[in-house]
């Protein structure tokens, strides 16, 4: 069977990020932009990846230019953004298109696995991942880092 751990990102360094990387940790996979009014989850992101990475807990930023071209930045651009504006510590990955014909294979992977509910309608869809690599709950851009259902589902899955 399929896992996450089949595909792979490039780093927005430019470095190999597979996500390998992640195996035996809960990943929140996220396609994020910097000029979108969802932005300050950026803020909320960061806190989750904080409260619980250490207990196995990884937040990994996608950053993708499709929804109203609300990311045009240029990789180094979007992590100084990131860092300077929210202190974004969680990995992040190179620009890349998250649906249609083009969009990452990881996605077109969770489409597959859970339907059209896994395909970003907008910036901050949040797939999470389960320690074994499989698709475990989705959730849509306007429901926020601290809600209390991501946050339950986080901690079931650690």
């Amino acid at each position: 069977m399929t896992t996450a751990y089949d595909y792979a990102f490039t780093a927005i360094d430019g470095s190999a990020l597979p996500m390998t990387t992640f195996r035996d940790k809960v990943v929140m996979v996220v396609n994020v932009a910097s000029q979108c009014g969802l932005t300050p989850q950026y803020e909320g992101l960061e806190q989750l990846y904080k409260a619980h990475r250490d207990e196995g807990f990884v937040v990994l930023g996608v950053p993708c230019n499709q929804f109203a071209g609300q990311e045009p930045g240029a990789e180094g651009e979007i992590a100084e953004f990131c860092r300077t504006t929210f202190g974004v510590d969680f990995p992040m990955t190179s620009k890349v298109d998250v649906k249609g014909e083009d969009a990452h294979p990881l996605y077109k992977w969770a489409v597959a696995q859970v339907g059209e509910a896994a395909e970003p309608v907008w910036n901050f869809h949040k797939l999470l991942i389960g320690k074994d690599g499989s698709l475990i709950n989705v959730f849509g851009p306007r429901t926020a880092p601290d809600d209390a259902e991501i946050k339950a589902a986080i901690v079931a899955a650690l």
